[in-house]
């Protein structure tokens, strides 16, 4: 199975932001969704939904794509989740918020790393809490969660981390040892972790993926984890994502949440994800070979026509984080690269002031729109230095 884009007049009848919100001159590189059709067993398990009627409410306590999510992780990442320790709702930035309510008091700090997935810096305010932000360690060769200062934020007060695992926008993969010592700090100080595990089933060939439930009993204890397979499948729009635990304290938290979360989860979704964890890990397999190809066009594309412009290679899912500084097109770049290139990114800024200077490009879409990009990006930069 070869898992390619679809053809550009196919992707203009789409409605979805990406591809409404900005004119056809416009290549859309910017919010998180795929340009690769549905897996196939996706499509029939849609078509017979459609067919039969089937667009009524939700079971919650249908099991079936909870189990076929364990399947999945017990043979990608060697984790067995319990279905019966799982429940679902409409998306991940639910399992967050209500999460973080039920773990921390009104007015409680917690932790987020930026730069990170903007969303977070809304999140732990909607669930209650103050944003505490310690940045991730920018070094050399590559970018690593800071523990000690995280170890400090805790001491200082805060009672919880919110963790992007794999992170958005990095596509960093934090390794076991990292998030081992994080649990034993977070353990030690009687706090909590919420681990927003949404581009794990993307993680890169060559790179093991961890889990934050799977590293100690601390981590089990305190944890609790965001799975979704809405970026493996492309099925944001569909509204499934699922709480994860893995003690008992946890699960009870889990099954203390009201009906409705899991009510809103939508019947589609469930259906979708079902059949991606289920039926569709050859689909799975080839998209993620399609996103490494073209991780390794950009990385030749820029060393070929804009060296100036710097990034790490990404462990995990799809999204290039770009630093633009070197263009010197100020603090926000994707607004330039928008108006004299006709690019859209994501700006930098919107993950954090240590965005500043960088920008978000989606890399899940045809190799010759990763051509185009860079031609256009590079075209702007000449022109700009003349």
């Amino acid at each position: 199975m070869t898992t390619a884009a679809d053809p550009i007049e196919v992707l203009r009848r789409r409605t979805s932001e990406k591809w409404t919100a900005h004119p056809d001159d416009v290549l859309p590189m910017f919010v998180a969704e795929m340009d690769y059709g549905l897996a196939p067993a996706i499509q029939v398990a849609l078509r017979e939904a459609i067919e039969t009627g089937d667009t009524g409410y939700v079971n919650p306590h249908d099991t079936r794509a909870a189990a076929a999510f364990a399947g999945f992780a017990a043979d990608a990442w060697d984790w067995s989740p319990a279905p019966d320790r799982m429940a679902y709702t409409t998306d991940v930035s639910v399992v967050i918020v209500e999460s973080l309510r039920r773990l921390i008091s009104p007015g409680d700090g917690v932790v987020i790393t930026p730069p990170v997935y903007p969303p977070f810096f809304d999140l732990v305010p909607e669930a209650g809490g103050t944003v505490v932000e310690v940045p991730l360690l920018d070094e050399a060769d590559a970018y690593r969660l800071d523990v000690d200062g995280i170890d400090r934020a805790l001491a200082a007060g805060a009672k919880a981390v919110l963790l992007c695992n794999p992170h958005n926008p990095l596509g960093l993969v934090h390794d076991r040892a990292t998030l081992a010592r994080l649990s034993h700090v977070v353990a030690r100080h009687g706090a909590f972790v919420v681990s927003d595990e949404i581009h794990a089933p993307l993680t890169h060939a060559g790179t093991r993926f961890t889990p934050y439930l799977s590293v100690s009993e601390e981590a089990r204890d305190h944890g609790i984890a965001a799975e979704s397979g809405s970026k493996a499948f492309n099925l944001a729009g569909l509204k499934t994502a699922m709480f994860a635990a893995a003690s008992e304290p946890m699960a009870a938290l889990i099954r203390s949440l009201p009906g409705e979360v899991s009510a809103r989860t939508g019947l589609f979704g469930l259906i979708a994800t079902r059949e991606g964890f289920g039926a569709s890990r050859d689909w799975l397999s080839s998209t993620i070979a399609a996103i490494e190809s073209n991780v390794a066009l950009l990385d030749a594309q820029l060393a070929e026509k804009l060296p100036a412009v710097r990034w790490r290679r990404p462990e995990a899912s799809y999204l290039a984080w770009l630093d633009l500084r070197a263009l010197d097109w100020g603090a926000d770049p994707a607004a330039y690269a928008l108006e004299q290139a006709r690019v859209a990114l994501v700006r930098g800024l919107d993950f954090g002031s240590q965005g500043a200077g960088f920008a978000r490009m989606n890399l899940a879409c045809a190799p010759g729109m990763v051509i185009e990009a860079v031609d256009r990006l590079s075209a702007a930069a000449s022109a700009g230095s003349r």
